[in-house]
């Protein structure tokens, strides 16, 4: 017996000085090695910000590092990663023995703020509660501490990846959110017109809180706050790839796809096919596909998807093909919502998407030497649309969030918008009706329409002023006379449809400076200053106008 016991202690001795301590030399050592690598290698990814901002932040945790506990010094690489802005280049907090600490709930953004979505059973006050503030602090306050932690690649990924960072208790402490780093922290909700204090202790390391598409959702051990009677069809069938279900009194064909991945036992391309001759042969007049859940996958297998809409007859029309997008369309989906916007018919419904039209992605991890962490770092650009186009995201034309109440009531308010919706003569595509008017001459048409769209409330998910600015910039930076006499017709335009666009002003001041008309150069400078007296577009305007004066 007592050998046995000398044994394990033995082997308890060995594992303990297995574990590597990670000095702060080796830390700054670490941090310089991400820094050349990503210099010598990924430097395609400065982007959304440049060397030197990079190269800053380094060099102030370089200092800190010292200073810093380990979990502090990670969570500045994540600060320093997130710089880029790409969702799939990150530094991960599951990595082993670094791996941080979770607080058992789930948190959601509805239209009507921030609440605990799910909860371990120990907190059953607490599930369905709206959050005001964490550790006495105001939510607002803590989602902006949290952010740099997130790769952001848009507001609706921090919306739908983001903000669960608060569950992190070493987040919380490196972020300043807390003085110490505590195993048990405070959130202040509001339940039933009433404000109370809820701690939280964090789950053992090594247990997470058990989300699918999002979501918590209940079993013997975790609350939901959604009402368990009945289940809406977008979270239905959560084990499944995909689903779909005919709505007989609607008369259509509901489509639940929440991977870019084939289902086993049925590929995505029979799936389709299925679904497609149930269509064809059916009475259906609508198809609605939900991809507002759908994280991403195989790229590859998106063809199957875009050629079954393409090829029907019967449901690539305007008001025939709705797709739901949302906070979580991303990655592989962010690819296919991109082609089913170049090649079909479809109207997009929900919120935008959580990913940038064209991105970085696909990454691979990069190992430290000394603490054997992973960087995730994107090596593959994904471009479905031209540079020109490029957006933070694909925008709904018809938009509709979710109320908590909604969510608790089971009601799904992005689905019956899809299934109410009248066209009349709807253009999902604004802009590029808008822009076949002016190609083809029609400029009588364009004026008589695009001031009636600008006041649509159907059309408010179309930028105007900014997308027109883009399409005259097309034509100015062509640096060809005749292109920048109609980049000046184009400006003139929005100036007139929106007559307090600084950004216009100084794009009309470009376009009058490079026909060498420094008079009406001048004059439109001085129009895009007043109306931007402080801010970047009327400092740039000052400059064009200082070198104007110069000539």
């Amino acid at each position: 017996m007592k050998k046995t016991l000398i044994i394990l202690n033995l082997l308890f001795f060995f594992q303990l000085s297995a574990q590597k301590t990670v000095s702060a030399v080796q830390w700054q050592e670490d941090l310089r090695f991400i820094q050349n690598t990503i210099h010598k290698d990924y430097s395609f990814l400065f982007v959304k910000t440049t060397k030197e901002q990079f190269d800053t932040q380094v060099e102030v945790l370089y200092k800190d590092i010292p200073n810093l506990q380990e979990h502090e010094i990670i969570v500045g690489m994540s600060r320093i990663i997130s710089l880029f802005k790409y969702g799939h280049t990150y530094v991960s907090f599951h990595q082993k023995p670094f791996e941080f600490s979770e607080l058992p709930f789930n948190l959601h953004e509805f239209n009507d703020g921030i609440y605990i979505q799910g909860t371990h059973k120990n907190y059953p006050n607490a599930v369905g509660a709206k959050v005001i503030a964490v550790e006495g602090k105001p939510i607002s306050d803590v989602l902006k501490a949290i952010e740099p932690t997130v790769e952001v690649e848009n507001p609706q990924y921090f919306k739908a990846y983001g903000i669960n960072n608060i569950r992190y208790p070493e987040i919380l402490h490196a972020q300043k959110l807390t003085k110490t780093l505590q195993n048990k922290v405070v959130l202040t909700l509001e339940k039933n017109d009433k404000i109370f204090t809820q701690p939280f202790t964090a789950l053992p390391k090594g247990e997470r809180v058990p989300t699918n598409r999002g979501y918590v959702h209940q079993n013997e051990h975790w609350l939901d706050a959604r009402d368990q009677s009945t289940t809406p069809l977008y979270l239905k069938y959560l084990d499944k790839v995909y689903y779909s279900q005919y709505l007989a009194k609607e008369k259509a064909m509901y489509v639940r796809h929440s991977r870019i991945q084939d289902e086993a036992g049925e590929s995505t391309k029979n799936f389709y096919a299925r679904v497609f001759n149930e269509i064809e042969t059916g009475d259906v007049e609508k198809l609605i596909i939900d991809l507002r859940l759908n994280g991403g996958g195989n790229n590859y297998l998106n063809k199957d998807v875009i050629k079954s809409i393409m090829e029907s007859r019967k449901i690539n029309k305007v008001g025939k093909l709705f797709i739901i997008i949302g906070r979580r369309t991303y990655s592989a989906c962010q690819n296919l919502v991109n082609e089913i916007d170049n090649y079909t018919n479809a109207i997009f419904v929900g919120e935008p998407t959580a990913e940038n039209v064209n991105f970085w992605g696909d990454n691979r991890p990069v190992t430290l030497p000394n603490s054997a962490i992973d960087i995730s770092l994107s090596y593959l650009w994904w471009q479905d649309k031209p540079a020109l186009e490029n957006a933070d995201w694909i925008v709904p034309g018809i938009p509709v969030t979710m109320s908590f109440d909604e969510y608790v009531s089971n009601q799904d308010p992005v689905l019956e918008a899809a299934l109410t919706f009248v066209v009349q003569d709807f253009k999902p595509k604004p802009m590029e009706y808008i822009t076949d008017l002016y190609v083809s001459g029609q400029t009588q048409k364009l004026a008589e329409e695009l001031p009636k769209m600008i006041q649509d409330p159907r059309y408010a998910f179309c930028d105007f002023e900014t997308e027109l600015n883009k399409k005259g910039n097309i034509l100015l930076q062509s640096g060809r006379v005749p292109q920048i006499q109609g980049s000046i017709q184009i400006f003139s335009m929005i100036s007139q449809l929106f007559p307090n666009s600084a950004s216009t002003y100084k794009h009309l001041g470009e376009a009058y400076t490079a026909l060498q008309d420094t008079h009406k150069a001048r004059e439109v400078l001085k129009k895009a200053i007043s109306l931007d007296i402080n801010g970047k577009i009327g400092k740039a305007a000052k400059e064009m106008l200082l070198e104007i004066d110069k000539l």
